[in-house]
C-alpha cells in the first residue's frame, strides 16, 4: 500500500495537468516518466492514460469494461484518420491532354516539341514533389497506391505515358517512313506508353473519382488499340479496345460542362475511322479505297496512326500501279519514266488532281481545295527532284538527257498550270468577300488592293508558263495553241487587275484616276472578249466573267464621272461652310460640353459602353486663346537728334617704339 500511496499523488497530479487521454502516437517521454514507469507494475502504468475521474476511483476499482471502451475509442480514432488520409482525386484527363497538345506543338503535328514539353513537365513535377531518383546513381522510385498522396503523382504517370506515345509518333513521321530498326524502337515506345497508361488507369480506379477512373480506362484502351494497330496483328483485340474507348467517351459526352462534352464528341469522331479500318481488316465491313481516303481526311492527334497506316497502304497500291506507268503524256509529247520514285510521285499528283478538277470538286470547300493543291505541289516537286538526280547521274548519254529534260519541262508546265488554278481559286474566294463587311468566320473583308496583288501573281504565272512552253525549237500545234491560250488569259487578267486598281482609287476619293482606269479596263475587257469569242473552243466561264466585267466597268465609269462633277460643283459651298465654321477656340459649338464645363450637371462624360465615342472630359491638346500683349513702341525721334561729339573724352592710342613696352 505504501507503493500505491506514493504513486497516486503523481498520477493524480499528472491527470490534473493533462486531463485528456494521451495520444497513441506519442513515443517520446521525459527521463522522470521513464524512471517511474519502469518502477511500477504494468497495471499501474496503464492508469496514467485515463482521465482524472477514473483515477480518483482507485486503480483497483477500474474494470475490464472501461479498458474495452477506451480501446474502442482508439479504434474509432484510427478509422476516422484513415478516412481522412485517402481522398478522391479528380482529373479531367481529356481536357488536360487536349489543352497541352494544342498549346505545345500538336496543332501543327510537331511531336518533337510536345515530347520535349512532356519531359520538362515531368522534371518540374518530380522536383516539386521531391520525388527525385537520386543524385549519383539512378534508382527508380516506383509509384504505387501508397505513394499517391496528391494528384500530382497521377500527373507524373499520365505525362510519362504521353511522352512515350509522342516519341513513338515522332518516329512515325520520319521521311519515307521508319525503317526496320526505327519501327522496332517505335513499337517499344508504344509498349511503354501502354504500360504507363495501364498503371494510370489502375491508380485512378483506387485514388480517383468515378469520372476520372472512366477517362483513365478509355485512355488506356486507346493506347492498347494503337499498339495493336501499329503491329498489324490482333485486329479483334484492337477493335475491342477502340470500341470500349468510344463507348466511354459517348457516355461522358452526355454529362459535364459544355467544353468537356464537345471534346468527348470530337474524340468519338477521331476513334471512328480506326474502328472502321479494324472492321475492314477483320472482314466485317466492305470499305472501298475511296471511302478510306474520305475517312483519312479527318483531323486530330488520335488519327495520325490511322493516316500513317492508310498512307502506307496507298503507297503500296501506287507502287503496284506505277509499275505499268512507263510514259508521261503532255501536249502531244511522250516522255519515258524509268525511275520508280518519279512514277509514284506523278501518280500521286494525278490522283489528287481528280479531287480538285473532277465532278466532286464543286462540293469541296475552298480551304480543303487549297490543302489538296499544296499536296499536289509537294508531289510534283518530289518528281522534279528525282528527275534532277537522274540528270546528274545520266553521264554522257544524250538521248537519256533529252528525255529527262523534256520530262522536267513537262512536269514544270503542269506545275505552272496548277499554280494558276490555285491562284484563280484564291481570286474567287476573295471576290466573294469583297462586298461583305465580315463573313461567317468573322474574317475581315477583302480590299481591292489584295485582288490587284493576286492578279499580279496570275500575270507573272502566265508569263512564265508561256515562256516555258515556247522555249523549244520544234513546236507542235498543241504547244502553239497552249501559248495562245496563255496570252488570252493574260489579257483577261490585265482587264481584271485594271478594274480593281480603279476601285482602289475610287475608295481613296481620286475620281479622275478611277475614271481613267475604268475606261481602260473596259477597253481591255472588250478586246479580250472579242478574242475569246473568235476562238472556237473558248473558255465559257472566262467569257461570262468578261461580259460581267465590261458592264461593271461601264457603270462604274459613269458613276465616277457623275460623282466627280457633283463634288466639283459642291466644292465652293463646302469650302464656304468650312471657313464659316472656323473659330479661334477650335471647338465646335454643336459639340457637347466637356466634364469640367458642366460639373453641376449629373451626366456621364465617358459615354455608353456600346458606343465608340471619345470621352468628353477635357480638350487635349488645349485650344488657342486670345491674350493681351504689350504695345509696339516705334522710336521715330532717334534719327533726327544731333548728339554732341565725345572724341575729346576718348582715350588716345600711343604710337612709337617705346609704347610697345610701356603700353
Amino acid at each position: 500500500m505504501n507503493y500505491n500511496y506514493k504513486l497516486c499523488p503523481f498520477t493524480c497530479a499528472r491527470a490534473v495537468t493533462a486531463p485528456k487521454a494521451r495520444d497513441h502516437t506519442q513515443t517520446s517521454t521525459s527521463h522522470r516518466e521513464r524512471e517511474i514507469t519502469a518502477r511500477q507494475p504494468p497495471e499501474k502504468s496503464i492508469q496514467l492514460q485515463y482521465p482524472i475521474h477514473h483515477l480518483i476511483q482507485g486503480p483497483f476499482e477500474m474494470g475490464k469494461d472501461s479498458q474495452a471502451s477506451s480501446a474502442m475509442e482508439i479504434d474509432d480514432l484510427k478509422s476516422n484518420s484513415s478516412d481522412q488520409i485517402a481522398p478522391k482525386f479528380s482529373i479531367n484527363v481529356l481536357q488536360l491532354l487536349k489543352s497541352a497538345q494544342m498549346q505545345h506543338g500538336l496543332r501543327h503535328g510537331d511531336y518533337t516539341r510536345y515530347r520535349r514539353y512532356c519531359t520538362a513537365r515531368l522534371r518540374r513535377l518530380y522536383k516539386s514533389l521531391k520525388f527525385t531518383h537520386g543524385r549519383g546513381k539512378y534508382t527508380r522510385r516506383a509509384i504505387t497506391e501508397s505513394t499517391v498522396t496528391e494528384v500530382r503523382f497521377l500527373h507524373v504517370v499520365l505525362y510519362t505515358a504521353e511522352r512515350a506515345w509522342s516519341h513513338a509518333m515522332e518516329k512515325r513521321q520520319v521521311l519515307d517512313g521508319p525503317n526496320a530498326r526505327q519501327r522496332i524502337y517505335l513499337i517499344g515506345r508504344l509498349r511503354k506508353a501502354v504500360k504507363w497508361a495501364t498503371l494510370f488507369a489502375q491508380l485512378c480506379a483506387i485514388k480517383g473519382d468515378s469520372r476520372t477512373s472512366l477517362e483513365a480506362e478509355a485512355y488506356a484502351s486507346f493506347m492498347k488499340g494503337s499498339l495493336l494497330f501499329e503491329q498489324d496483328q490482333n485486329w479483334d483485340t484492337a477493335l475491342m479496345n477502340f470500341k470500349s474507348a468510344r463507348a466511354v467517351y459517348e457516355e461522358l459526352a452526355k454529362y459535364g460542362d459544355l467544353e468537356s462534352q464537345v471534346l468527348c464528341r470530337e474524340r468519338v469522331e477521331e476513334l471512328e475511322p480506326s474502328i472502321r479500318y479494324c472492321l475492314h481488316k477483320v472482314g466485317e465491313s466492305n470499305l472501298q479505297a475511296s471511302e478510306l481516303l474520305q475517312i483519312g481526311e479527318m483531323e486530330g492527334p488520335a488519327l495520325d496512326l490511322f493516316k500513317a497506316k492508310l498512307e502506307a497502304v496507298m503507297a503500296e497500291a501506287r507502287s503496284q500501279q506505277a509499275a505499268s506507268m512507263t510514259e508521261f503524256h503532255w501536249l502531244g509529247h511522250r516522255f519515258p519514266i524509268s525511275n520508280p520514285k518519279t512514277r509514284v510521285s506523278i501518280l500521286k499528283a494525278q490522283e489528287l488532281e481528280k479531287d480538285v478538277l473532277g465532278s466532286s470538286a464543286n462540293s469541296l470547300p475552298p480551304e480543303k481545295k487549297l490543302g489538296i493543291f499544296d499536296k499536289i505541289f509537294t508531289a510534283y516537286h518530289e518528281a522534279r527532284s528525282c528527275i534532277r538526280n537522274d540528270l546528274a547521274s545520266a553521264g554522257n548519254s544524250e538521248n537519256v538527257k533529252d528525255d529527262l529534260n523534256g520530262l522536267d519541262k513537262a512536269v514544270s508546265a503542269v506545275l505552272g498550270q496548277r499554280t494558276i488554278e490555285r491562284n484563280q481559286l484564291l481570286v474567287n474566294n476573295a471576290k466573294s468577300k469583297l462586298t461583305k463587311r465580315r463573313d461567317d468566320k468573322n474574317e475581315k473583308a477583302t480590299k481591292p488592293e489584295e485582288l490587284v496583288r493576286l492578279y499580279d501573281l496570275l500575270l507573272q504565272n502566265t508569263s512564265d508558263l508561256s515562256d516555258l512552253v515556247s522555249s523549244g525549237r520544234d513546236r507542235k500545234p498543241e504547244e502553239v495553241a497552249f501559248t495562245e491560250d496563255c496570252e488570252l488569259k493574260s489579257l483577261a487578267f490585265r482587264a481584271e487587275r485594271c478594274f480593281f486598281l480603279g476601285r482602289s482609287y475610287s475608295l481613296a476619293g481620286k475620281r479622275v484616276e478611277a475614271y481613267a482606269l475604268y475606261c481602260h479596263a473596259r477597253s481591255l475587257a472588250e478586246t479580250a472578249l472579242q478574242k475569246f469569242q473568235a476562238v472556237n473552243n473558248g473558255d465559257q466561264m472566262i467569257i461570262e466573267e468578261l461580259k460581267i466585267l465590261y458592264d461593271e466597268c461601264r457603270s462604274n465609269s459613269c458613276i465616277e464621272h457623275a460623282t466627280g462633277i457633283m463634288e466639283e460643283l459642291k466644292a465652293p459651298e463646302n469650302l464656304s461652310k468650312k471657313i464659316s465654321s472656323i473659330n479661334l477656340t477650335g471647338v465646335d459649338k454643336k459639340v457637347e460640353k466637356f466634364l469640367l464645363e458642366k460639373l453641376d450637371v449629373y451626366e456621364s462624360a465617358v459615354g455608353e459602353s456600346n458606343v465608340k465615342s471619345a470621352p468628353r472630359i477635357e480638350a487635349f491638346p488645349p485650344s488657342f486663346q486670345s491674350i493681351t500683349r504689350n504695345p509696339i513702341v516705334l522710336d521715330l525721334a532717334y534719327n533726327h537728334i544731333d548728339f554732341p561729339s565725345l572724341q575729346h573724352r576718348m582715350r588716345k592710342d600711343k604710337s612709337g617704339f617705346l609704347s610697345r613696352f610701356w603700353g
